[in-house]
C-alpha cells in the first residue's frame, strides 16, 4: 500500500491485499494518522479491508465521488478541505452534518448512493469527558477560530448540548455571522456572544468560560506561539487543543504554567474516528486497539 493515493490512482484503482476499500480525502492529507488506527481496528475485527489516504484537490472532489462506488468503497473520512464540499455533494446528510456545515464522514450504500455524517462534534464531547472528567453540557465553552470547519462543528455542537455559555471567537468576525444565526435558531440568544478575536474580548471571554477549545491552525508550525499568553490563562481553566501531536502545543505549554489542565486533539481524533467505524460497519468500534496504534503512530 503506498503512503498517498492520487485521483489518478482512483481512476484505475489497484488490486491491493487486503482491497483498500476505505480512506481519509483531504489536501494535504500525507500526515493523516487516520489509516494506522482504522487498519489496527479492521484487523482487529476480521474485516478484510484496507484504510488508506487520497490526496484530492478541491476541483476533484466531484468526480472522485463518482468514482468511489464504481471502486467498491465501503465508506470514507473528508478532512481539510473537503467537509463543504462533500455536505454538497452526498445524496443526504444527517442532522450533524447539516447543523455542523460541513461532513467528515461517508458511508456508501446500496446502488452507489452517499451518506453523509459529521462525527467531530460527538467525538468531542466524548474526548472532553474522557480527558477531564466532566460532561460538557456543565461547562461554559469559549471557542477560537470559530470560523473554520471544526471550529463550526464544535460550536454546534456545544450548542446543542446546551452548554450555559457559548462565547465564539475569531479574526475575522464577519465569518461568525451566519454560525451565529445557524445556533441562534435552536440556543437561547442571550447565552451565545461572537467577538474578533483581540486580546480585550479574549480577556473578557476567559473570565465567563470554564473550557477554552483552540480550533484555529496556531501551533501547528514548528515556532507558533500560543493562541492565549499564560498571563491570560487561570488555573481553573480546561483547555483543549484540536491540534493532535505527540508533542505538546504551544497552548497546552501555556496551560502547564498557568497550571490549568490540557489535552490534545487526539482523543478527539480517536472518538469522531470511532463512530465513522461504527457508521461503517454497524458494530461497536475497537476503541482500545484504535487508541494504541494511534498512540505508537504519533510518537513515530
Amino acid at each position: 500500500m503506498k503512503d498517498v493515493y492520487t485521483l489518478a490512482d482512483l481512476r484505475a484503482w489497484p488490486a491491493e491485499t487486503p482491497p483498500l476499500r476505505l480512506a481519509v480525502l483531504g489536501d494535504p492529507v500525507a500526515h493523516s494518522a487516520s489509516p494506522p488506527m482504522h487498519n489496527a481496528a479492521l484487523a482487529a475485527c476480521g474485516i478484510h479491508a484496507g484504510y488508506c489516504r487520497l490526496h484530492i484537490r478541491a476541483d476533484e472532489l466531484p468526480e472522485a465521488f463518482r468514482l468511489l462506488p464504481k471502486m467498491g468503497f465501503t465508506g470514507v473520512n473528508c478532512t481539510i478541505p473537503h467537509k463543504t464540499g462533500a455536505l454538497t455533494a452526498v445524496d443526504e446528510a444527517d442532522d450533524a452534518a447539516r447543523r455542523a456545515g460541513g461532513v467528515n464522514t461517508v458511508l456508501i450504500g446500496d446502488g452507489g448512493k452517499l451518506r453523509g455524517f459529521s462525527t467531530d462534534g460527538a467525538g468531542f464531547e466524548r474526548a472532553v469527558r474522557e480527558q477531564f472528567g466532566v460532561e460538557l453540557h456543565d461547562l461554559r465553552v469559549l471557542v477560537l477560530g470559530a470560523g473554520g470547519g471544526a471550529g463550526r462543528a464544535v460550536a454546534v455542537h456545544c450548542a446543542g448540548a446546551g452548554v450555559p455559555r457559548l462565547t465564539l471567537l475569531n479574526r475575522n468576525v464577519e465569518k461568525l455571522d451566519p454560525l451565529r444565526d445557524a445556533i441562534a435558531a435552536f440556543y437561547p440568544c442571550e447565552r451565545l456572544a461572537t467577538s474578533p478575536w483581540d486580546n480585550s474580548a479574549l480577556a473578557a471571554a476567559l473570565d465567563q468560560s470554564d473550557l477554552v477549545v483552540n480550533c484555529s491552525a496556531l501551533g501547528m508550525k514548528a515556532g507558533d506561539p500560543s493562541p492565549i499568553r499564560p498571563g491570560f490563562l487561570a488555573s481553573r481553566h480546561l483547555l483543549y487543543d484540536t491540534i493532535y501531536t505527540a508533542a505538546r502545543t504551544p497552548l497546552m505549554l501555556a496551560a502547564d504554567e498557568a497550571g490549568a489542565r490540557s489535552a490534545n486533539g487526539l482523543a478527539m481524533l480517536l472518538h469522531q474516528g470511532a463512530l465513522s467505524f461504527e457508521i461503517w460497519f454497524q458494530r461497536d468500534a475497537p476503541l482500545e486497539v484504535m487508541r494504541s496504534a494511534l498512540l505508537a503512530n504519533a510518537k513515530q
